[in-house]
């Protein structure tokens, strides 16, 4: 699924069509009725991790987000840099899922949802995108390849919402529910927020399990997605099954100082229209010119993940040989 900065610039490519009426609706989703958004207002878009958030509400009035933990501004160049129209979606390889696509878990979210908000209440739209999930804007997504059946079928939206400004965004391969209250979020987890708590961060890395499990636990790192996962730790050189609490302080600070620079790097990467460069995810081969390992990782029970690493560069910590820290 898409991760912290291309849900970043879908909040990014939204934010135009606040104070605008939905005059038009369509798509697919049958969990959702689209027909809903009839007459509805868009009164304000936020963002916290992998998720998105939209306010929408039958009065006109348009009430200012003011101090909302969700808001998360971008940084003043990363606005000055972003294009007008234009498709994100994150990388990861695999095949496109439907609305139930969506992997579960706690990303710092403290709020209850239901499938339709209450009558004449502000109305929340929690979207949570597929691994192919994507927000267009102003135009609709076209097949790239043939399916298995050698069909040429443009992605079907999962919902369309044309506004009286004229324009229109398509979402794909996303799951939507409503809330009548507005959610109330931990943004010291987030990954690209200016409130992220690195002590919090370091605590959590400093436990016994491995830390690419820890790693992915939305409660401390959200927005971290498996892509920024691989590229942090081969960054670090640390190897993906090494318990954190073998490592060292400084390890772990410069673990987390990587996962916060290569996040902010791709979002600024997307406002300028540039591939994000990865140095371990999906190669065959590190930089160095080592042979990559490739597994799946994740807890007993949980979720396993494709991992890759270098076993050369990001040597195995033995469980009777703690790593030394040199005396400062």
């Amino acid at each position: 699924m898409p991760e912290g900065p291309s849900v970043r610039k879908f909040h990014h490519l939204v934010s135009p069509f606040v104070g605008q009426q939905v005059v038009k609706t369509g798509g697919s989703s049958k969990k959702l009725n689209p027909a809903g958004f009839q007459s509805l207002w868009l009164q304000d878009t936020q963002v916290h991790g992998k998720k998105l958030f939209l306010r929408f509400d039958p009065d006109e009035e348009i009430v200012c987000p003011g101090n909302n933990p969700l808001s998360a501004p971008l940084h003043k160049e990363w606005k000055e840099e972003a294009g007008h129209h234009q498709e994100v979606s994150d990388q990861s390889s695999g095949s496109p899922g439907g609305d139930d696509a969506v992997p579960s878990g706690d990303d710092g979210l403290q709020c209850l949802w239901g499938d339709s908000p209450a009558r004449g209440a502000e109305r929340w739209l929690q979207v949570s995108f597929g691994l192919f999930g994507s927000i267009w804007v102003n135009e609709f997504s076209r097949a790239k390849k043939a399916n298995k059946r050698g069909d040429w079928r443009d992605p079907s939206p999962r919902l369309v919402l044309h506004f009286g400004g004229g324009g229109f965004l398509a979402f794909y391969n996303c799951q939507m529910v409503w809330s009548s209250s507005s959610p109330v979020v931990r943004p010291t987890s987030d990954i690209l927020s200016e409130k992220f708590h690195r002590g919090q961060a370091l605590e959590a890395l400093g436990r016994e399990q491995p830390v690419c499990y820890t790693l992915l636990d939305q409660r401390y790192f959200s927005g971290l997605g498996n892509i920024i996962k691989n590229e942090a730790l081969f960054r670090a050189g640390i190897h993906p099954l090494s318990p954190g609490s073998l490592l060292g302080l400084p390890r772990l600070e410069a673990l987390v100082d990587h996962v916060v620079a290569f996040s902010a790097g791709w979002l600024r990467g997307k406002f300028q229209g540039r591939q994000q460069h990865t140095q371990i995810y999906q190669k065959e081969w590190c930089p160095a010119g080592h042979q990559v390992v490739k597994e799946a990782l994740g807890p007993p029970g949980g979720l396993q993940r494709l991992t890759w690493w270098c076993p050369q560069c990001q040597p195995r910590l033995s469980p009777d040989e703690p790593e030394q820290v040199e005396p400062s």
